[in-house]
Formats: C-alpha cells, structure tokens, sequence
C-alpha cells in the first residue's frame, strides 16, 4: 500500500488546521507555510469540506477550520477520504467478486492481518495524537 501525495497534503493542510483551533486558516497560508501548490490545496480541501471533516467561510475575512476538535479526527478518517479504501488488495474489497481462489487463498490470512495492523495504526492515531507527540498512545502490537 503506498499513500498518495494527496492523502500525505491532506494530513498536513489537517495538521495546519488543528494547530490553530480557535482562527479561520486561509489555503494561502498552508500553502505558503507546507511549500504546497495553492491549487494542489484546493482540490484537496474541497474534500474535506464535502467529508464533513472542515469548516469553510467564505468573504475576505474567510477561511477554513475543523468541523471538530483534533482529538475525534483519526488519520484513517483523512486518508479514506483521499484514498479511499486501504485494504491491502482489491479482493478484499466490500462488494467485489473476491477472487476464484478466496477459499483456496494461502496468502489470505496474511492480507487480513495486514489490513488489521494499517486500521489499528490509522484508525488509532488522531490528529491531535500527532500534535502533542506525533505517535499515539501506546498500541501494543506493534512494540
């Protein structure tokens, strides 16, 4: 599974957001502060506006700010919005055909297990995990 510069943006225009809490941010500004296109931004964040996940205002004094606080955003919320699903293969898929060999498949429990450990990462670290440490609390089964 690779992450694409969009879902990366988004995590870091997110990350912008979250550390300022109490003012509208404009996409200028990220885009000045990440060294990230302005129009690359814009894509992204109409997104995360459509997602529910931002708030936008419009008008000279405009801008953009969380729809929550940081702490009830994880990263799979993000990412899922910009890469849709993470499973690691597409016969794992919700609605697909599967695969000729699912009941057959060796490699199948490794792909579950796989998807488990990326949810349990994405899934478990908020944004503001990444703000006041930059790992979540202790996971587990990953030390």
């Amino acid at each position: 599974m690779r992450i694409s510069t969009k879902g990366r943006y988004a995590l870091r225009l997110m990350l912008e957001l979250a550390q300022n809490p109490n003012r509208l941010v404009s996409i200028r500004e990220i885009s000045q502060r990440q060294g990230i296109s302005h129009k690359y931004l814009e894509q992204i964040i109409i997104q995360l506006v459509r997602s529910g996940y931002v708030k936008s205002v419009r008008g000279p004094q405009g801008g953009y700010s969380l729809s929550t606080d940081a702490d009830k955003i994880t990263c799979g919320m993000v990412l899922r919005v910009m890469e849709g699903s993470l499973l690691p293969v597409p016969c794992m898929e919700e609605g697909s055909d599967g695969c000729d060999r699912l009941n057959d498949c060796l490699t199948l429990p490794l792909w579950r297990r796989l998807a488990k450990a990326i949810e349990s990462v994405v899934d478990g670290t908020t944004l503001q995990d990444l703000l006041d440490h930059g790992e979540p609390p202790q996971i587990g089964m990953w030390l």
